[in-house]
């Protein structure tokens, strides 16, 4: 989706959780007040990647996985359609892992899912069979933050009238940006490229007029959907209307959340969504004050099977996760080990969690090895479940052992990523 996530961003204002490793149990796991000590976005030394090989011993519990298994064969297939993809391959090797030895892994464990028949087993076959990678996080010791995000839905139109007003912009023309989606600038009539608009340029001088693709009624509703980079609209037949990712204009994500409690606006005990937009709603002066601030903008197209992750292929609620792809691996098999909100009897509860999720997507506030974003899916069930996501935690992935370096296909070729 390559979005930038406002609920990692708010999450960050909230405190991570203690590090829970192989805990089998469901009792709850309480909110945690901030943690403003770590640099969870820290950005590792060049040339170094996010993963690191462990010892056997140092293997997380894989059992807890053995009965959350809804929609990750899926995933894990959507993963593979990816890799059998030619343009995948120029991204590995990724360290040791090679191109082949990252789609046979994906290939043995659906056979280890088929084959476990208790959480002993599918333990016993991963450890035979894979070696296990962890994250080095943000302080070389493992601790990563997980955060949420989810796919908006709000009312919206394809032409603009006297409510609806606020734009949502296509792939401009000028925009130039390299085959792996690097926005590289504005291509000037000499042919130079020069820096692409700020969004408070795009709101102010408006050079984008006649690339709208899409109109809102609430500003606030349009910069939630610039950030998330992704969205479904509502029509007025009452039909869903399906808008993905296309490009953006090269800025990095600022967030807003800070400044708003900075300036006084907002506690932030209070931080969440709705706490901002209801702020808004009553304070609709401030939106340009404080949306401007953010300069990164990002760019829509019609889409439909979606939502996309990154890697142009549909996310997963509970299985697709957002990391830098500059230090991890893509579409491959990672497992996380930390608090996750579940929705149970009508109350979000958040519980200790373990359990597999395929790296299929990034985001602007996803920066650097201690950072990682997991996706909830579409509406206001899945929003709830991303607002109440932030904590810490530990991060790994599996590769399968003695993959000979030799060709390996995982299926028909697809399409390119963008």
């Amino acid at each position: 989706m390559s979005r930038n996530s406002l609920f990692a961003t708010l999450a960050l204002c909230f405190s991570s959780s203690r590090l829970l490793v192989g805990c089998h149990g469901l009792n709850e796991e309480p909110w945690q007040p901030p943690r403003a000590d770590k640099d969870y976005g820290k950005p590792l030394p060049p040339g170094q990647l996010a993963l690191r090989k462990i010892p056997p011993e140092r293997y997380p519990d894989f059992r807890p996985a053995f009965e959350d298994r809804a929609g990750l064969e899926q995933a894990v297939r959507h993963s593979l359609d990816y890799l059998s993809r030619p343009s995948s391959r120029r991204y590995f090797p990724y360290g040791d892992v090679s191109h082949p030895r990252a789609v046979r892994s994906l290939q043995e464990f659906l056979a280890v899912l088929g084959e476990a028949r208790s959480p002993d087993e599918l333990d016993k076959l991963i450890r035979e069979r894979f070696e296990v990678y962890q994250s080095v996080g943000c302080d070389d010791r493992g601790t990563v933050y997980f955060s949420g995000y989810y796919t908006p839905i709000f009312e919206g139109r394809k032409q603009a009238d006297g409510r609806f007003r606020y734009p949502l912009h296509k792939f401009p023309p000028d925009l130039v940006k390299t085959d792996d989606g690097e926005t590289l600038g504005r291509r000037n009539p000499d042919g130079s490229i020069t820096p692409y608009y700020t969004r408070a340029e795009i709101d102010e001088r408006q050079p984008l007029r006649g690339q709208e693709l899409a109109w809102l009624k609430d500003p606030f509703e349009a910069y939630v959907v610039t950030v998330q980079g992704s969205a479904k609209l509502r029509l007025q037949d009452g039909s869903l209307w399906e808008l993905g990712y296309s490009g953006n204009n090269g800025y990095e994500y600022n967030p807003i959340a800070m400044a708003l409690i900075a300036d006084g606006k907002i506690r932030r005990d209070e931080l969440s969504l709705q706490t901002l937009m209801r702020y808004f709603s009553q304070h609709p002066e401030d939106i340009p004050v404080y949306t401007r601030q953010n300069p990164r903008y990002v760019f829509f197209k019609e889409t439909s099977g979606g939502p996309y992750g990154s890697i142009n292929v549909p996310v997963t609620p509970r299985r697709s996760l957002a990391t830098d792809k500059q230090v991890f691996p893509r579409a491959c098999l990672a497992y996380a080990v930390t608090p996750l909100p579940r929705q149970e009897g009508g109350q979000i509860r958040t519980q200790p969690y373990a359990g597999f999720l395929l790296d299929q997507d990034t985001g602007g506030a996803i920066r650097a090895a201690g950072r990682a974003d997991v996706y909830f899916g579409v509406g206001p069930g899945a929003e709830a479940l991303a607002g109440r996501t932030g904590a810490e935690g530990a991060l790994y992935y599996i590769f399968v052992r003695d993959m000979p370096d030799m060709a390996a296909t995982a299926g028909a070729p697809g399409a390119d990523d963008r």
